[in-house]
């Protein structure tokens, strides 16, 4: 896939060099397909390339961040076909999304503007340095109530974020969970009012941008 062929994803580039990567699918309240997944990994990919691209803010257009995972075969068949040699159906949410954002040697922010559900939360656990969210967003952790693993190791690394016992909890019974419970358990950095988060954003993506911000010291961490 090139960075032209990217349609679930408005893509923008600022010379200052914040990258933003706004979810754009709000008739299915951003619920990521296998093609969005592909869509993130390329966009990845470009910024690591671009040594003017410094941080990369993910958000969501509309109300929602993400309702996770959207896994409709159907969709599968309006792709075209050079770009559907790329997608792996049994691996790029597992591994292929999940390894690019571990190895990403740039800042990643998250501004959870809505609702996260499944996927929509648990890509930000293991790929987001940075989390903040609005005030009236929430998570839903609910893989239990659908009978399947969490995506991007969220199990695995649940424990490290609230603790084994809360975690347990969490993992079991599946409940919504609100911004500031979030944020009391450790799992986001800030919780703002909605008309406050994206420019508490940017301002947090701009310290990070040399001269100011430690850069090389972030990507040897």
């Amino acid at each position: 896939m090139n960075i032209e062929d990217i349609k679930d994803i408005v893509y923008k580039k600022e010379e200052n060099g914040i990258c933003t990567a706004i979810l754009n699918i709000p008739e299915r309240k951003n619920a990521m397909s296998f093609v969005t997944f592909l869509e993130l990994v390329t966009i990845l990919d470009d910024m690591e390339a671009d040594k003017n691209a410094k941080v990369l803010i993910i958000t969501g257009k509309g109300e929602a961040f993400s309702s996770g995972g959207y896994f409709n075969m159907n969709l599968l068949t309006r792709v075209p076909e050079e770009i559907m040699k790329d997608i792996d159906l049994q691996d790029i949410a597992q591994k292929k999304l999940c390894m690019r954002l571990w190895h990403f040697s740039k800042p990643v922010i998250a501004a959870v503007n809505g609702l996260a559900v499944g996927a929509g939360f648990t890509m930000l656990l293991g790929g987001a340095d940075l989390i903040y969210m609005a005030e009236d967003a929430w998570i839903g952790f609910y893989f239990v109530k659908r009978a399947v693993m969490a995506e991007f190791a969220a199990h695995f690394l649940l424990p490290f974020y609230v603790g084994f016992q809360k975690a347990k909890e969490i993992v079991y019974f599946g409940e919504k969970m609100s911004a500031r419970e979030a944020l009391e358990l450790g799992m986001v950095n800030k919780v703002l009012p909605p008309d406050q988060l994206m420019s508490y954003v940017r301002e947090q993506a701009l310290r990070l941008i040399p001269p100011k911000g430690p850069s090389l010291s972030i990507k040897l961490m």
